[in-house]
C-alpha cells in the first residue's frame, strides 16, 4: 500500500496544492517588520519523483523574502513535500523508514533497487528517526500527546500508525504533523 503512494502522482500533486496554501497563508500574513513579501522561491533537486508528475512546478520550494529595505527578512513556510534539507521526498524519508522495520535483508535490497535509494541512505534516515529526530526539541514538546509513547525504535513507524485512516490519511496527517521542522527559522531550530 506504501509502495502505491510513492507513485501517485495525484497524492503528490496534493501535497504540492497543500504548500500552495501554506504559501499563500505566510506571504498574507507579512514580515513581521510590517513589510510586504515578495515571492524568493528556490529550486530543489529531489530524488523519488514519481514518474508523470510536473517536475518543472513539484521541485520549486517556497519562499519569500522582504521588500522593506535594511530587513530583507525571509519566510519559508513550512512544506509537506521537503523535510528539511534532505536531498530525498519527505514521502520517501517517512515511508521507506517506515517499511523497514522488521524488513528481511531481500526485502532491503528490492526496496533500494525500485526507489533507486542506497542502503547506507536508508541506514541513514532510520539513525536520524532513532536519534536526532527523537532527541529534537520538537519531539519532546510533541510526543506528550500520544499515550501510550510512541516506540522510539520503531519511528517513524510507530508515529504513522498513531494516526487514523487508511495509508494516504495516515500519511498525510504525519506530514502535517512534521511540517513544522521542514524548514524556514522554525525547522532551524528544532
Amino acid at each position: 500500500m506504501y509502495q502505491a503512494l510513492l507513485a501517485d502522482v495525484r497524492f503528490h500533486q496534493l501535497l504540492l496544492n497543500f504548500d500552495h496554501d501554506m504559501a499563500d497563508t505566510a506571504r498574507g500574513q507579512g514580515c513581521s517588520c510590517g513589510g510586504v513579501l515578495h515571492s524568493a522561491r528556490y529550486r530543489r533537486k529531489p530524488r523519488g519523483l514519481p514518474t508523470g508528475l510536473d517536475k518543472n512546478a513539484y521541485c520549486w520550494r517556497f519562499s519569500f523574502c522582504c521588500a522593506v529595505d535594511g530587513c530583507r527578512h525571509r519566510a519559508t513556510p513550512p512544506s509537506l513535500r521537503f523535510l528539511g534539507g534532505r536531498v530525498y521526498l519527505a514521502t520517501m524519508v517517512v515511508l521507506i523508514s517506515a517499511m523497514l522495520h522488521g524488513a528481511t535483508a531481500p526485502r532491503v535490497t528490492r526496496l533500494s533497487q525500485l526507489i533507486e535509494v542506497s542502503r547506507r541512505t536508508v541506514a541513514r534516515w532510520r539513525e536520524w528517526w532513532r536519534t536526532a529526530f527523537a532527541e529534537s526539541r520538537f519531539w519532546q514538546a510533541k510526543r506528550a500527546v500520544f499515550m501510550p509513547p510512541v516506540d522510539r525504535q520503531r519511528l517513524p513507524a510507530s508515529l504513522l500508525e498513531r494516526f487514523a485512516g487508511g495509508g494516504a490519511e495516515q500519511l498525510l496527517a504525519l506530514l502535517r504533523f512534521l511540517a513544522p521542522i521542514s524548514g524556514g527559522a522554525i525547522g532551524h531550530a528544532w
